[in-house]
This record gives structure tokens, C-alpha cells and sequence, in this order.
């Protein structure tokens, strides 16, 4: 079986890459390396990942491309099995500092990925974003509970379903860019029969996540917690996002896979659920408590069209793919703790 996993060198596609390469794929990781200069910093973890899948795995092989290179993407899928997408410009900082470059890379560079790929005999999963939803969620009556927001409306005790409204609300330019590739790889699916199958994913977060203030808020929290850092909360940190850690992800895309000649064109909500929704200020207080001192933490403008409660109603995956997560947010979250303090101290 060969597997290629573009952005595969990044946090969330090496967990793939080293999934499928464990059981003995043919595994093609496909980066262009791009993260650091995207969000304007210095990234000193860049070469992480790959130096980990290289030193552990011989039957993965690196090409060094970019997804906006149509031609290039054609050469890394051809005789593929299954395609991974889950390279992207991640942060919504950098999408309104230069949304054309967000669009070139999320929704044309997913364009040119399924070109290539209606081509071969293979199944795609997009990893898209809640951020699909833009704050239209914040349309849906609140309560404040102390320290989180939830939602005061019995039809959202699950969380937002795939179909909530898309239209009629702010995205920024990175929901935008998603949202467009997001219907791309449906409408493949629907229209060519490409076996392509969309993940609206949560917030993911695991070993081998180096966070940033822009993208990969728990990391970020917990390396600031680390080096007795100061956290900036933009908002006012009782809002709530559901958390899924990174190996309950991988085994959603596997279960998808083997399930792809059904799937076709569906859409799913993936992301830790009611039962893993954790709010900034909750955990601040957790990481807290692993690290023995408190963390200190001050408060700025709310960030455009910041969700102040997500959570995705996860039922759909549970009922098509036999999926739910395993991990509870505070065991994940220790695990990846406990990591960054063995690599960064």
C-alpha cells in the first residue's frame, strides 16, 4: 500500500506518516517546510518531525514540493493508495496579514492535489477546520458557567453538527480558504467519484507539537508553562473549544480509509466532543497543576470572528466510521507535557 501524506513533515501529518509506515506501507511525505516563515518567526523545531520519521522508518521517502505545484503533485500521487491531505497555511493571524497567499495554498493547492488525484485509483481525506463554521456559532444563545461559556440551547447539547450554517457570518480568510477547498473535495468526491472524504477537525494537539501563539494554543500554553512564561488570553479565556489528541485523530483517518468506498463525499465533524471541551482558563489552571506554579497570564482583544464556544458533535463519525475518541483532554494532555518537558525542559 502506498500512502502519501502531504504536510507530512508537520505535527498532525507525521502521527499519519508514522502510522501507515509502522504497519508497512510505502509511506511518500511531501513538505515544503513552510510553517515558520508562514507565521513570520523563527521556527528552531522545523526539521523535528522529518528527523524522526527518518531516523525511525526506512520506508518513508521525503519529497521536498509545494501543493501549489500542480505537476509536482501529480508525480507524488501517481499509484497512490491513499492521500493524506494535510498540508495548509494554518493561522489566522498570517491569512489576515496576506490572504492571497492563505488562498493560493489552501484552496488552490487543494485543487491542484485532486487534479492529480481524479486521476488515480485512490482515496483522499482533507483535513479541514471548524473554522468552516466561522462565528456563526456565535449566533447560538451562551451561558456563563464561572470559568467557561456553553451553550444555552438544548439542540447543541452534542456540539455543532456538519450541518450547521455556513453562510450570513465572518470566516476570516483562513475559513474562507478551508471552506473552499472543504466544498472542492466534496464536490470530487460527488461529481468524479473521487473517493474523497472531508474532516472538519478541532483542535488537535499531541507529542511532537511545537505551539505557537498563532497556531496550537494548548502547546503554546504548555511551553510557556514550562519556561514560567507569561500567556496572552485574547478574549476573556472562558471560551470553550473541544480538544482531540492527535492519535484518536489518526485512527478516524485510518477508519476512513477503510471505509472510503462508502464515504465518498461526506463530510465529519472530527474533534474531541462534549466530553473533552476544555475552556483557556481551565486549562491554564490543569497545566498548572502539572507544572507546581502558577502561571500568570494577562488579557487583550478578542481575535475576528473567534468562536467563543466550539465543540463538534461527533455522532455522525461515531455512527458511519465506528469512531470515538480515547483520550481524555487531561491524560493527553499530560502525555504531551510530560513530552515537551523531556525535549525543551
Amino acid at each position: 500500500m502506498r500512502v502519501v501524506v502531504t504536510g507530512g513533515a508537520g505535527f498532525i501529518g507525521s502521527h499519519i506518516a508514522e502510522h501507515f509506515a509502522s504497519t508497512g506501507c510505502e509511506v511518500v511525505v511531501v513538505d515544503n517546510h513552510l510553517r515558520g516563515r508562514l507565521l513570520g518567526k523563527e521556527n528552531p523545531w522545523q526539521w523535528y518531525n522529518r528527523d524522526y520519521l527518518s531516523s525511525r522508518y526506512s520506508n518513508v521517502r521525503f519529497i521536498e514540493a509545494d501543493v501549489r505545484d500542480a505537476e509536482k503533485m501529480r508525480e507524488c500521487v501517481r499509484g497512490s493508495d491513499l492521500i493524506v491531505h494535510a498540508a495548509a497555511q494554518v493561522a489566522v493571524t498570517s491569512s489576515l496579514n496576506d490572504p492571497l497567499t492563505d488562498f493560493m495554498i489552501n484552496a488552490y493547492g487543494t485543487l491542484s492535489l485532486l487534479e492529480a488525484a481524479r486521476g488515480e485509483d485512490a482515496a483522499l481525506i482533507f483535513l479541514s477546520t471548524n473554522k468552516v463554521y466561522g462565528d456563526g456559532v456565535n449566533k447560538i444563545p451562551k451561558k456563563d458557567l464561572g470559568t467557561r461559556y456553553w451553550y444555552d440551547d438544548p439542540a447543541y447539547v452534542e456540539g455543532i453538527p456538519e450541518s450547521f450554517p455556513v453562510d450570513g457570518c465572518v470566516h476570516t480568510p483562513y475559513g474562507c480558504s478551508k471552506l473552499a477547498a472543504d466544498l472542492y473535495v466534496q464536490d470530487y468526491g460527488r461529481l468524479y467519484g473521487l473517493r474523497a472524504v472531508v474532516f472538519r477537525m478541532s483542535y488537535i494537539y499531541g507529542e511532537r507539537q511545537f505551539g505557537a501563539e498563532d497556531q496550537g494554543w494548548l502547546a503554546h500554553f504548555a511551553l510557556k508553562a514550562l519556561r514560567r512564561q507569561p500567556i496572552t488570553i485574547y478574549g476573556d479565556g472562558k471560551q470553550v473549544r473541544d480538544v482531540l489528541y492527535v492519535k484518536d485523530l489518526v485512527e478516524a483517518v485510518s477508519l476512513a480509509y477503510k471505509n472510503s468506498s462508502k464515504i465518498w463525499g461526506e463530510v465529519f465533524n472530527i474533534g474531541g466532543g462534549p466530553g473533552n471541551s476544555v475552556s483557556l482558563l481551565e486549562a491554564i489552571t490543569y497545566l498548572e497543576e502539572l507544572a507546581g506554579w502558577r502561571i500568570k497570564y494577562s488579557f487583550a482583544d478578542w481575535r475576528p470572528a473567534d468562536q467563543v464556544v466550539y465543540v463538534s458533535d461527533i455522532r455522525k463519525a461515531s455512527r458511519d466510521l465506528g469512531w470515538q475518541p480515547t483520550t481524555s483532554w487531561m491524560h493527553g494532555v499530560r502525555r504531551m507535557y510530560d513530552w515537551l518537558r523531556s525535549v525543551v525542559g
